[in-house]
């Protein structure tokens, strides 16, 4: 059966569910890699996440090199000739084997008559290659991005938006988390260089490791054990600043897949975490978590803006509110968030925001603290959110990020640092 497969095609269906049917690649692909042996899930990846990153730079060299685009059952098509162009300009797969591969994929989805318009366009495209890229370069569709996206990010950042659109066009880099319980960070550096892989420390936050090359987890020294765990270094930063003690209720609101919880677990062990998300399917991610790492925690599903219903009247002495957001900070980890979020998108996910914050501000204890967090960079959902909240709030206190003119911290994407991330620490008077 495997021997049918084609992973061009496989890839082409991907990127389609993602861009015509508004489906996140993080949802598609793991059905589609549980088809393929160890060595394919690597390849089939890279080319669905490199097709969605380049996604427009593709179209448009489709639209200069075909009279008539692909349409209804043809549209297939269309994506499997964007993965042959993706193989021509981004990997080091020869290019005879993605012509050829890529042209069976026709054979794969029942296009077999088209095999011959697929190998000519790939074909011309090797030819016209090097003039393309000069006449795309010229074009405002350089940047990767849709163009409400390049506006936003523009107005917001008028100094560093170039280079924010370049580090959300990047491979990310892979950083894990070292589980203090078991060994300090140096400690467990020392053995990943007997592994002999080598791993950079991040100056802010105390837990994190860069590896140099990113590598499966399984050879990672005690990943399974529960000695280190995969997470960007920027959500790292949240923990960081709720500063979690033993003996403590602490609230994880939005949680899943639990990265965060248990971090907070592995800081305070005896704290008394209740971890909480509205989508009852990914809390199956904060169970595989909790039990990789030998950790307990309530685990619930519910609404942030309905706290009593999940929680009744109970007090946090701390919260972490992980907000729902664009996601606008993690590009480069999740390029199809550029093609599936819309620029009305940004005003409804800030009164949404401003919901949970405002319903769960009531069940802090006074004293207690507020962590208030988003992997976005857009302000309207970071700084003006909390300017706003403030303003409207007479017992929050901001305390170690920013100021009450500029509120909060703000990460922005960078080439070997953390992904966009912002946070705000509040403590209630």
């Amino acid at each position: 059966m495997k021997k049918q497969l084609n992973l061009r095609s496989m890839a082409a269906q991907a990127v389609e569910q993602v861009v015509e049917k508004g489906q996140s690649l993080s949802n598609v692909l793991p059905a589609l890699q549980q088809k393929v042996g160890d060595k394919d899930k690597a390849l089939l990846q890279e080319l669905c996440f490199g097709v969605l990153r380049s996604l427009s730079q593709l179209e448009w060299m489709i639209k200069q090199l075909m009279e008539r685009p692909m349409t209804g059952k043809q549209r297939t098509v269309h994506y499997l000739i964007m993965v042959g162009f993706y193989q021509l300009l981004y990997t080091r797969i020869p290019p005879h084997a993605a012509l050829a591969e890529t042209v069976e994929g026709a054979v794969v989805i029942k296009r077999q008559q088209l095999k011959g318009l697929i190998n000519g366009v790939l074909r011309q495209f090797q030819r016209r290659q090097e003039e393309l890229l000069n006449e795309f370069a010229q074009t405002e569709l350089r940047y990767l991005h849709p163009s409400w996206l390049v506006k936003r990010i523009r107005d917001a950042y008028p100094q560093q938006w170039e280079s924010i659109l370049e580090a959300n066009n990047q491979r990310p880099p892979m950083w894990l988390r070292v589980n203090r319980n078991f060994h300090t960070r140096d400690a467990w550096l020392a053995l990943l260089a007997e592994a002999g892989l080598n791993g950079f420390p991040h100056p802010d936050y105390p837990d994190a490791v860069r590896l140099e090359t990113p590598t499966s987890v399984l050879a990672l020294p005690g990943f399974e054990q529960g000695w280190v765990t995969v997470q960007d270094a920027s959500a790292q930063g949240c923990v960081s600043y709720l500063q979690p003690q033993n003996g403590e209720q602490i609230l994880d609101l939005c949680c899943a897949p639990g990265g965060k919880t248990t971090h907070i677990l592995e800081v305070a062990p005896q704290a008394d975490v209740m971890a909480v998300d509205v989508d009852e399917k990914r809390l199956s991610r904060v169970y595989d978590n909790l039990k990789r790492l030998g950790m307990k925690a309530t685990v619930k599903q519910g609404d942030g803006r309905h706290p009593e219903q999940w929680c009744g009247e109970q007090q946090f002495d701390r919260i972490l509110l992980d907000a729902p957001c664009s996601a606008t900070g993690v590009i480069r980890r999740h390029p199809d968030i550029k093609w599936l979020r819309r620029d009305r998108d940004i005003i409804e996910l800030a009164q949404l925001q401003a919901d949970i914050l405002n319903a769960t501000w009531l069940h802090l204890k006074t004293g207690g603290t507020l962590v208030y967090a988003t992997c976005s960079i857009l302000p309207e959902e970071n700084q003006q959110q909390i300017a706003a909240f403030l303003a409207l709030t007479p017992d929050a206190l901001l305390s170690e990020t920013g100021t009450p003119e500029q509120p909060g911290r703000q990460n922005l994407p960078g080439a070997e640092e953390g992904d966009g991330f912002f946070y705000a620490k509040l403590i209630k008077k």
